[in-house]
């Protein structure tokens, strides 16, 4: 079944998700997040992709969040299961076996800024401009954010985001450790596509471990989380080094 809001493309073992919704903003519709949910399990069951990169490029917006229009039809009800099914994308990017970066080209405002925390990296262009306008409009966000973002940048610093609805460029937002990395326009899409380039080249088996162990990191102990790691490591050793005998000899 063709996407309509998005279009996917493979290169070098790297998927590129990239959200075309047809106007100048990539709203984050039911559509639109559903068949997100189908392209991150379509690239994640592909053999030849070793990495998967989530843009807007070369548009103006990486996503500006839910479609207002929508959502005032929706009843109690409805906005509710809106919410579990935007949840639900985020925990299935989070789980997903192969790195996730967020190649963020323009605007990404609301739902879609919480797009993007869900992304493994983010890196920004020097024209980005990054916002949780929600208050300002009378709502607030079901997709995670009040609850992801303060585990980024402190509770503070999410108080200011939520609360004063401001918007802030691509400098500011790689200062607050919103984002990773900040590239300039001219060169944007060619760095992310030497980054993407570059990790997809790596075992797949121990980028997912990775991924994983540091997701578990924020909700568990370190001792559970030290004891994870021990097995993770055994288990990689033993598959991609080829070694048979225990360590005790």
């Amino acid at each position: 079944m063709p996407y309509k809001k998005m279009r996917i493309e493979t290169r070098k073992r790297v998927g590129y998700l990239i959200l075309d919704g047809g106007s100048r903003f990539n709203k984050l519709s039911v559509t639109a997040i559903r068949e997100l949910k189908r392209a991150f399990t379509q690239l994640e069951a592909a053999d030849e992709v070793g990495c998967i990169v989530l843009s807007g490029w070369p548009g103006e917006s990486f996503a500006v969040g839910a479609d207002i229009g929508q959502m005032r039809s929706f009843t109690p009800l409805e906005g509710l299961q809106f919410s579990e099914l935007g949840q639900s994308l985020f925990e299935q990017m989070e789980r997903c076996t192969k790195p996730i970066v967020g190649a963020l080209n323009g605007i990404t405002m609301g739902g879609g800024f919480d797009l993007a925390l869900a992304c493994d990296i983010r890196i920004a262009s020097d024209k980005a401009l990054i916002a949780h306008p929600g208050a300002r409009l009378g709502i607030i966000t079901g997709f995670c954010g009040t609850q992801k973002l303060p585990r980024l940048v402190g509770k503070s610093r999410a108080r200011e985001i939520f609360l004063t609805c401001d918007s802030y460029g691509a400098a500011e937002a790689l200062q607050m450790g919103l984002v990773d990395r900040l590239v300039a326009a001219d060169q944007y899409w060619a760095d992310v596509i030497t980054l993407a380039e570059r990790i997809a080249t790596m075992p797949s088996r121990s980028l997912t471990w990775a991924k994983q162990l540091i997701n578990l990191a924020e909700d568990t102990n370190l001792q559970s989380g030290c004891l994870a790691e021990q097995a993770a490591a055994a288990l990689c050793g033993s598959e991609y080094l080829g070694t048979s005998k225990s360590v005790c000899g």
